[in-house]
């Protein structure tokens, strides 16, 4: 019954064609009962008769009744057709059970906020994870700055951008057999090809045959079928150079991470590269611009030095969000409140950009800050004071998913986020909102 009913839902473009077969089956079954002069609907012909007589001034005919059978044929099948089309439409292989929630994929996702989510590397999937069952509208913005592992060994060797974060987007906003997920993320432990992803090695095939990175992540999108878009924040070939505490030149991003001082100052390697286009355009038609979580050096503050990001996104009528870390990095964001993390962000983009700075306040386990304490990482502290006088608001809850590592619940994190986009903008802009998350209360998993 359950399921029945979720052929009513809105927006699924069903019951206009359920409607139609309907009125088609009334339509044939009241020319039939005129045509045969059947006594089973006697009121209703009595009716028919007036209203002919008062509307066409003359009694309902034979004619009439063969007009209603021929119209009520044609309504059947002009509505089931439709039907069985919206039907098809959602139905994909590996999906025979789940046709009406493959149906609401395609239609309702389709209609919610437009949302665009910039960083790199694992937390940038994580977000995209939970905020892809609101809506399809999504387009990642990924940094390709990355240097090492499988990324970086692809990038010496046949000169192509990193595709490591990409593909962690792709994965994330697939919408796919889960071992398709698993195909996209395996890595060869043995071999010439230890290390490399397999994802990554068919990005950097596509990108050989289409002979463009930024067509050949649309051409894997289509794979995969994932719900938004995914784009690298440029295609120059860009690395990382910073200028360390210790008054040390570094260049490359491993390079940095691994340094014994911290940063003083980041730079790109060239300076001065531009941002692929569409990036600007759908920043500028956002409901919502989403910064993080990620590591602040390496995967927020490269997207933003590229040469009309920073721009962009303050010119943006949309809310923009910063998502912090849950813990400090070492070597990058050792003893880091959450107000030291806007600051880095203000002094790279020169003008305050952020609206939000959303942040978890969920206590971790005493095992796990004991085991992140050798490591160096320690809980980034909340300082709603200092955020105050800085003038942006804070969104603080429980955003933890502690399980072997630390970090932000995508589910948590995405509803917390829709919530604060669903404050943040007018009244016309909410009722895509609400559309989303009743649509996730019915369709969800939760």
């Amino acid at each position: 019954m359950k399921r029945v009913l979720k052929l009513l839902y809105p927006g699924l473009g069903l019951k206009r064609w359920i409607l139609v077969i309907l009125l088609g089956l009334a339509f044939f079954i009241f020319g039939t009962a005129v045509l045969l002069n059947t006594k089973i609907i006697g009121y209703l012909m009595i009716l028919a008769q007036n209203t002919s007589q008062i509307f066409f001034n003359r009694p309902f005919s034979w004619l009439t009744a063969v007009v209603f059978m021929a119209g009520g044929v044609v309504l059947v099948i002009v509505g089931s057709r439709r039907f069985l089309q919206s039907i098809l439409f959602g139905y994909m292989p590996g999906h025979p059970n789940r046709v009406l929630e493959i149906l609401y994929q395609q239609r309702r996702l389709k209609q919610g906020p437009k949302i665009v989510a910039i960083g790199g590397g694992t937390g940038l999937s994580v977000l995209l994870r939970g905020l892809k069952q609101y809506t399809s509208n999504l387009t990642a913005v990924v940094t390709v700055t990355d240097d090492g592992g499988s990324s970086g060994r692809l990038r010496g060797e046949l000169g192509i951008l990193p595709p490591g974060d990409a593909r962690n987007c792709l994965v994330a906003l697939a919408d796919t057999e889960i071992l398709m997920e698993e195909l996209f993320d395996y890595r060869f432990t043995k071999g010439d090809l230890k290390g490399h992803s397999l994802g990554n090695l068919l990005l950097a095939a596509m990108t050989d045959i289409v002979g463009d990175f930024e067509k050949a992540i649309q051409e894997v999108s289509r794979v995969l079928a994932i719900r938004g878009q995914v784009y690298p924040s440029t295609l120059s070939h860009v690395t990382l150079r910073a200028h360390m505490a210790d008054d040390s030149w570094v260049d490359g991003e491993t390079d940095i991470v691994m340094h014994e001082a911290g940063i003083k100052r980041l730079f790109l390697n060239p300076r001065r590269v531009v941002a692929v286009p569409r990036v600007l355009k759908v920043i500028e038609e956002a409901d919502a611009v989403i910064i993080g979580p990620g590591s602040l050096y390496t995967s927020i503050i490269p997207n933003l030095l590229v040469k009309g990001i920073a721009q962009a996104i303050h010119q943006t009528k949309a809310p923009v969000f910063y998502v912090c870390n849950i813990m400090t990095q070492q070597g990058e964001t050792d003893k880091f409140t959450v107000a030291d993390h806007l600051k880095i962000i203000n002094m790279y983009t020169e003008v305050p950009i952020i609206d939000y700075v959303v942040a978890n306040s969920q206590e971790i386990s005493t095992r796990a800050a004991s085991r992140y304490r050798k490591q160096g990482a320690h809980l980034v502290k909340l300082d709603e004071e200092v955020l105050r006088e800085m003038g942006v608001s804070l969104v603080s809850d429980d955003l933890l998913d502690e399980t072997n590592l630390v970090r932000h619940h995508s589910d948590k994190l995405a509803r917390t986020l829709i919530k604060e986009i669903f404050r943040a903008n007018n009244i016309v802009d909410r009722f895509k909102l609400i559309n989303a998350i009743l649509g996730q209360a019915v369709f969800g998993n939760k």
